[in-house]
């Protein structure tokens, strides 16, 4: 088949336009590789522009005033206002009469107990009522008699000391009954009782179960446990150079963690006058209002403090590195010059760490990337050894030989 001149001239053309196509695919020449930097004496230079200095976060040191301090706190039941309720006498749980979450208020019945030793008491009482009666009678003749001259002065006294004897044992059975619900009559039936405003939020009893007086004290549960859940304590773990600024009457402002966003202040009311010797540590204890009940005991928390430093400067505790047993920052000195400068600390937390020596205010230090940093020292100091060796050759060759002296 023949063909034409125009079929040719576009098959050609075509041809022509897939070559530049996959001439144009072709792969773009490399970036140049940046610079190393340069070691010159202790400092660290690189050249503008060079991305690894995009890669290092810079931090100001600032003039020390105050710094924020986060210490670890737990919160816990504000025991002032806790009644934790022990059986006073031996006996058998027959009812319950509140469980947990019930609001209560003074002379809120909380179970029902039917107790032996408990109707002795109340039989106690019944016989110091009974011997009170006869004393008071037996008063009233004796005084008639001593008015009639028939008896002495000393035989109305011992009359009179009987009948006091007799009210105070009445007084005295009488108020460890009415304790516990108990009257005029003997029933065994023992009320544990709250005295306070509050909430239920333990119950360690159950129907049936036998208890006694000797199941109580540090470490075994209580019966019930009624506390004012608007209140509670903050228990804080304070460092030995915190003691100055956690006094009681002091502020503080409590972190939880599950309540992000969300900030508490509470007031110091009580420290320890010892250190744990195990953590170093001081007890120190808070108090903080929950109207909205919004925190719950045992919750782990943050006690946030503004403590006041002497002289220094402030900067992030990232930025500081201990080598050799000497404490280090990387300082800009200029953009894009670095050196590694020892430092004098007057205090060091998680957050923030006071130099007393070594850094001025408005330096720039290194907070961010630091290894990095440290690597193209460590690299730049390698490099110099070899080239340092060369020299110091190339002098010994060049120096001229000393000649003896006949």
């Amino acid at each position: 088949m023949t063909r034409t001149l125009p079929h040719i001239l576009t098959v050609g053309t075509l041809l022509a336009a897939l070559l530049l196509a996959g001439c144009n695919d072709a792969p773009a020449p490399a970036a140049p590789e940046a610079p190393a930097p340069i070691l010159q004496g202790n400092q660290l230079r690189f050249a503008p522009g060079h991305p690894q200095l995009a890669l290092l976060g810079l931090a100001s040191a600032a003039p020390g005033k105050a710094i924020t301090v986060d210490l670890p706190a737990r919160l816990v039941w504000n025991e002032e206002r806790t009644q934790r309720i022990y059986p006073a006498f031996a006996g058998r749980v027959m009812a319950i009469k509140a469980d947990v979450g019930q609001a209560v208020k003074p002379g809120t019945l909380l179970a029902q107990l039917s107790s032996p030793d408990y109707g002795i008491a109340q039989a106690d009482t019944v016989k110091a009522v009974a011997d009170a009666q006869l004393t008071k009678k037996s008063l009233q003749r004796q005084r008639e008699l001593f008015e009639a001259g028939i008896i002495a002065r000393k035989d109305l006294d011992v009359a009179e000391a009987d009948a006091a004897r007799s009210q105070a044992e009445i007084q005295r059975a009488d108020a460890r009954t009415r304790l516990y619900g108990g009257g005029g009559n003997i029933n065994q039936q023992l009320s544990l009782m709250s005295s306070i405003n509050g909430m239920v939020v333990e119950r360690n009893l159950n129907p049936g179960q036998e208890v006694r007086p000797d199941q109580s004290g540090p470490g075994i549960p209580a019966l019930f446990v009624v506390t004012d859940p608007t209140s509670l304590w903050v228990q804080i773990d304070a460092r030995e150079s915190e003691t100055g600024t956690l006094r009681p009457g002091s502020t503080f402002e409590l972190i939880i963690p599950t309540l992000p966003g969300q900030k508490f202040e509470g007031r110091v009311v009580a420290a320890a006058d010892f250190i744990d010797p195990a953590t170093r540590t001081i007890k120190v204890r808070g108090v903080i209002a929950n109207p909205d009940r919004l925190l719950k005991a045992e919750m782990l928390a943050t006690a946030r403090i503004e403590r006041i430093i002497g002289p220094g400067v402030v900067i992030p505790s990232q930025a500081v590195s201990l080598i050799a047993g000497k404490h280090t920052v990387l300082v800009q000195v200029q953009p894009g010059v670095f050196e590694t400068r020892e430092v004098f600390l007057s205090y060091q937390g998680p957050r923030e760490t006071v130099v007393s020596r070594g850094l001025e205010a408005g330096e720039q230090v290194v907070n961010e990337n630091m290894l990095l940093l440290a690597r193209q020292f460590r690299n730049a100091q390698e490099d110099a050894r070899p080239a340092a060796a060369a020299d110091k050759k190339l002098a010994a060759v060049s120096a001229p030989a000393v000649q003896d002296k006949p």
